[in-house]
C-alpha cells in the first residue's frame, strides 16, 4: 500500500522526473498554458503552484529559491516581476487542468493546464 506516498513516478527514475518537472514549469511559465498529458499536468501543479508561492515573496532570498528550479533568467524575471504580483491577493490555486480527451496515436489522455488568468 502507498500509504504517506505522494506524487507519481511517471516511469522514470528521479533525475529523469525531476528534468520534465523543470521543463515543463518552464515552459508553463513562459506561453502561459501548455498540453501534456493528465498525469504530468497533475504531477506538475504542485510543483508550479510552490514556486509561484515563494516568488509572491519578491525580494532576492525568493528570486534564488526559485533560480534552484528554473534555470532560465528571462522565465525567472517574468515570474518575479508579472506572474507572482497578479497572485499577491490569492491563497493558491494559480493553475488549471482541462481534460481534452484521448490522443490520437496512443490513445493516453491529454490535458490543458494553464495559469488563471486573475484570481
Amino acid at each position: 500500500m502507498r500509504h504517506l506516498r505522494s506524487g507519481r513516478k511517471l516511469s522514470r527514475s528521479s533525475s529523469h522526473r525531476t528534468a520534465l518537472a523543470r521543463a515543463q514549469a518552464t515552459a508553463l511559465l513562459r506561453h502561459g498554458r501548455i498540453k501534456t498529458t493528465v498525469a504530468k499536468a497533475k504531477s506538475l501543479r504542485p510543483y508550479v503552484e510552490k514556486l509561484i508561492t515563494t516568488a509572491k515573496g519578491g525580494d532576492l532570498h525568493a528570486r534564488r529559491l526559485v533560480l534552484r528550479e528554473i534555470h532560465d533568467q528571462v522565465v525567472v524575471r517574468k515570474l518575479m516581476d508579472e506572474i507572482a504580483p497578479r497572485y499577491q491577493s490569492v491563497a493558491g490555486g494559480y493553475t488549471r487542468i482541462y481534460k481534452l480527451g484521448t490522443r490520437r496515436g496512443d490513445g493516453i489522455q491529454e490535458a490543458l493546464i494553464e495559469l488563471v488568468a486573475e484570481a
